[in-house]
């Protein structure tokens, strides 16, 4: 396949790096965020989604009755790719997750209500899936919902929603048929984050960022806003997982932080002696380069698979993609942290620091991502089953 991109594509990335440039921000754009830089979690980041939305970006792959433009996907990576290389709120679960999937599964009220809000970036959604026993096995989730009458009432608990504590609908998985397999029987539901029956508390990740539990207590969610059919849940999550692999874990941070190492290794010296000429160095310097253009050309091959409008996307593709990109990105963060020596411990966004310390904060961060999204266990069996065709039990 052809990586390169075309004249329109190029001109469009032009635009979209000159809007960037007149909206720059360090009150929206923190790269040292690393991955959770993604989210829109302050006014000024929602503003600036507001402003994104204004230039008609959002819902580039959507159809054209829907209010989207039925555009390549390759516009909305490049979009997504440059949001994240400066650190800004990305389309994420809106656009990416929720959005398509309400698409091509969700009722015609439910997509008349939330689509509009989607585009114009007037919603912001949590997405709950894991459980304090059910966390890389979403399917082994036990969150009860008991039919009522006109809809159902939630009881139970989700852990790791990090956008609980600002978003405003809750994107939520719940077993509504205890006695089917466990694959089975589970249905999604949409349900306003303001009900008095959510409780809403703090967990704090070692990447200082903020996660949640969320606690339902009689929470009653009515049959309009169940998502699709009743106990399909499951399959309508593995197509979002598919999406969230891929949108949510980008690529340009790695070579943004990659840049930053070799610029380091080009000017530091050990010992006296340019660090540069250290053949161990240069070795481990070239393996992370090859290393970040497989990962590079990887995600370029999910967005060639993912191409058709309104079409499910490629299982493998995003996995093989989320378990390279992420695990390079803890390679390249233990790479940062050895090579710039003891002084990387230092906190990030101290100037005397190699690096100004972005090491020290991308160690912390990137063990995170190997974890979001599905770990790379997770991700391992996924290519194992519906890429090689190896059985269940191997």
């Amino acid at each position: 396949m052809d990586f390169e991109f075309t004249e329109d594509e190029r001109e469009f990335l032009a635009e979209v790096e000159a809007f960037l440039d007149a909206n720059a921000d360090p009150e929206v754009m923190d790269p040292t965020r690393e991955n959770m830089a993604q989210i829109s979690d302050t006014p000024e980041r929602r503003a600036f989604m507001k402003k994104l939305a204004a230039q008609g970006w959002l819902g580039i792959t959507w159809p054209a009755d829907r209010g989207g433009q039925e555009g390549s996907g390759v516009y909305e990576y490049l979009l997504n790719e440059a949001l994240a290389r400066r650190g800004a709120p990305q389309i994420g679960k809106g656009v990416g997750i929720i959005g398509k999937t309400l698409i091509r599964h969700g009722s015609e009220e439910l997509k008349d209500e939330f689509l509009p809000k989607i585009l114009n970036a007037d919603i912001e959604f949590a997405v709950g899936y894991s459980e304090p026993d059910a966390g890389s096995d979403a399917a082994a989730m036990q969150l009860k919902a008991v039919k009522t009458e006109g809809g159902w009432t939630l009881n139970g608990t989700k852990i790791w929603t990090t956008s609980a504590h600002f978003a405003d609908w809750y994107w939520v998985g719940a077993r509504t048929d205890p006695d089917a397999p466990k694959h089975h029987g589970i249905t999604l539901f949409l349900v306003p984050m303001d009900h008095p029956g959510l409780t809403v508390n703090a967990i704090w990740t070692m990447g200082d960022e903020r996660t949640n539990e969320v606690v339902f207590d009689d929470v009653f969610v009515p049959d309009s806003h169940v998502v699709g059919e009743l106990n399909h849940g499951f399959q309508y999550i593995s197509e979002a997982l598919d999406l969230e692999r891929f949108t949510m874990f980008t690529f340009s941070p790695i070579q943004a932080r990659l840049d930053l190492l070799v610029d380091y290794v080009e000017t530091a010296t050990r010992d006296g002696k340019p660090l540069k000429d250290d053949p161990e160095v240069r070795r481990r310097i070239a393996r992370l380069t090859t290393e970040a253009e497989v990962a590079r050309v990887l995600g370029l091959r999910f967005v060639a698979a993912a191409k058709s409008v309104g079409a499910k996307p490629p299982t493998a593709q995003a996995s093989g993609y989320k378990l390279f990109a992420t695990e390079l990105s803890k390679r390249l963060a233990d790479a940062s942290m050895d090579l710039g020596g003891p002084a990387t411990q230092l906190r990030v966004g101290t100037e005397v620091a190699p690096m100004a310390g972005r090491a020290e904060s991308t160690y912390r961060y990137t063990t995170l991502d190997t974890i979001g999204g599905g770990t790379s266990e997770v991700q391992k069996n996924i290519i194992a089953r519906r890429k090689l065709g190896l059985p269940k039990n191997f």
